[in-house]
């Protein structure tokens, strides 16, 4: 057979063999398989192309936590080379090639100097993956590897792949919102819907979450017509499992308050119940104070949370402190008592959460208990809700364009004589 009719043989067959490269690709695409299965059908149509011999794929994938020295490009598929290239780092000059590029221009690099060439896969002027070439050496010379070819076969398998990866974290993503929305709703069940405001006693809450879902509680609590229970609470975690538990808290809080008065007791139980909801994976700092105005008196415990700030006027000022550590993380709380405060007639407690001290300002500063305790003195003869409106836009000022860091909740009473 002439040689002409040889070679146009030798190319009819190669066309019939990417043709049948491509239907079974875009069979595999619309199959809608795994990604892995798309992988194997890629390496498979790769080992039946003529004249290649060996061949490793790399794959960014920004969604897995690595090392960062591993880039986040991972060996997914390969055949026939001389190593195992699985924990093979891909090197910054690897990386750094951004066109089809032959062995002369990487032949220094071990161990990639086995291949004879380099595809980065594009897809929207971003590279995907990197696929290394190695030619047979059987190989006549004048029969090149339609590198063309490869790199269109290879970017419609990718891009496959990465359209499967974005479905499935819209899928996550889906979840994620419902899953947000759902916390919202059950976080807006737990704040108490009014608060007394009269002209001897009242209670204001301020309360900006972060995120939708905050980490934040507060609850005012009446027991009967002489005592009333605060709370403050800082559950650690975000979204919907630290909700969940933050109700659960809630819920246990306002069942007991109606059982019983004894804090060291309630507190106990709210440990064990954080204990068992969470597996340890949560705690909470809390502040739980008990005022009778009957007798003037109060009691408390500071469960790990901030001191709230105590003043009979603008000078006489105690930080409530005592009590134990956070709840949720010992079995037995240590050092656990209950603090009295008594001839309490006529104070404001004001009580926060950390979002509020450790909003920096422009310089890095934290705005601290010091500035807080300064704006609550300052503003001690304003109004209750005023008092609230003037330290919020010091905290404002101070932070300039910084974001604010964490949920911040003011909880504070005032009962006047």
């Amino acid at each position: 057979m002439p040689e002409k009719a040889t070679e146009t043989l030798d190319e009819l067959e190669l066309k019939k063999i990417e043709l049948d490269s491509l239907i079974d690709i875009i069979k595999s695409i619309n199959g809608n398989i795994p990604e892995q299965d798309l992988y194997r059908t890629f390496m498979f149509t790769l080992r039946s192309y003529p004249h290649i011999s060996k061949m490793t794929l790399y794959v960014l994938d920004q969604d897995t936590e690595v090392d960062a020295s591993r880039n986040k490009w991972f060996n997914k598929e390969g055949f026939g080379t001389l190593g195992n290239y699985k924990d093979v780092v891909l090197p910054q000059e690897i990386l750094d090639i951004q066109e089809v590029s032959h062995a002369t221009e990487f032949n220094h690099i071990a161990p990639f100097n086995e291949f004879s060439s380099i595809i980065p896969i594009n897809h929207k002027n971003n590279i995907l993956a990197y696929l290394f070439l190695g030619r047979a050496y059987d190989a006549p010379e004048e029969k090149e590897i339609d590198l063309r070819f490869i790199q269109a076969v290879s970017e419609s398998i990718i891009v496959a792949i990465e359209n499967k990866k974005f479905a499935r974290k819209q899928k996550v993503q889906e979840v994620f919102s419902r899953q947000l929305e759902m916390a919202s709703e059950v976080q807006a069940l737990l704040l108490p819907k009014q608060l007394p405001h009269q002209e001897k006693f009242s209670v204001v809450a301020s309360y900006y979450p972060h995120h939708n879902v905050g980490g934040d509680y507060y609850d005012y609590i009446p027991i009967n017509e002489n005592e009333f229970l605060l709370c403050v609470a800082d559950v650690s975690g975000k979204g919907f499992p630290a909700a969940i538990l933050m109700s659960n808290f809630q819920a246990a809080l306002r069942t007991m308050a109606r059982q019983t008065t004894d804090l060291k007791k309630i507190v106990e139980e709210l440990n064990h119940l954080i204990i068992q909801n969470s597996g340890g994976g949560h705690f909470i700092t809390a502040f739980f104070f008990l005022y009778n105005k009957k007798e003037k008196t109060a009691v408390y415990i500071n469960a790990g949370h901030n001191a709230p700030i105590l003043m009979l006027n603008a000078h006489q000022i105690q930080h409530l402190e005592e009590g134990t550590t956070i709840l949720g993380t010992f079995d037995t709380l240590p050092f656990l008592s209950v603090a009295n405060v008594n001839e309490l007639d006529d104070f404001l407690i004001f009580c926060y959460t950390d979002g509020f001290t450790e909003t920096a300002g422009d310089d890095g500063e934290e705005f601290g208990e010091d500035n807080l305790l300064e704006g609550v003195k300052e503003n001690f003869d304003h109004s209750h809700q005023e008092l609230h409106e003037r330290l919020f836009n010091k905290l404002h000022l101070f932070k300039g364009n910084n974001p604010y860091p964490d949920d911040i909740t003011l909880l504070s009473c005032r009962v006047k004589k």
